[in-house]
């Protein structure tokens, strides 16, 4: 059963955005906080180069579990890639920033811009992006999380060999769902 729906998630990121950078996190933090008082929300930012699909961008997770994760990515410089191919479903809001993407086949790029909702379906195509400059944006993921574990760490483990990087991200990922478990909240 998911705990967040994205609709809800969309309707948060609309509230707050055109907030200063810190500040706009914080008041999504807290709405998600007191939209959703039964789940575990860390608060308190910790981030982490995320090196995935040969994007380079920082993350910060709001929650975890086996099924779900939401969390804050963040670039300010610009990086580009691929997005992935999952079992699972995501969904980004740019809450700062411009994205580009396009897909296998596409002749024209679609643009992501403040408050909009990019959506990569389950077992989808994925699709190549660029990031220019800086953006920031809200990701929500629905599925067995674990299995998007071998594209969220590949690059960090065999090309960057930032193993702080991996291990940073796997602790704090490992402690949420840990915590949900505990709780008996998959």
């Amino acid at each position: 059963m998911a705990k967040f729906e994205p609709e809800v998630l969309g309707e948060m990121v609309k509230e707050c955005i055109g907030l200063p950078h810190d500040e706009m996190l914080d008041a999504i933090t807290e709405a998600v906080d007191k939209r959703y008082p039964k789940l575990h929300i860390r608060k308190k930012r910790k981030w982490h180069w995320s090196n995935a699909g040969g994007a380079m961008l920082q993350i910060s997770f709001l929650y975890g579990s086996l099924t779900e994760y939401l969390l804050f990515a963040h670039t300010a410089i610009g990086t580009e890639g691929h997005t992935g191919i999952y079992l699972s479903r995501l969904w980004d809001w740019v809450l700062e920033g411009e994205t580009w993407h396009y897909g296998l086949g596409d002749s024209e790029r679609t643009v992501y811009k403040v408050g909009d909702m990019g959506f990569l379906d389950r077992g989808g195509g994925g699709e190549g992006f660029c990031i220019k400059d800086n953006i920031t944006v809200l990701e929500y993921a629905r599925g067995f999380v674990p299995l998007m574990m071998p594209f969220g760490l590949a690059d960090s483990i065999f090309s960057t060999l930032d193993f702080k990087s991996v291990l940073g991200q796997s602790w704090e990922y490992s402690k949420l769902c840990i915590r949900e478990l505990l709780r008996g909240r998959i």
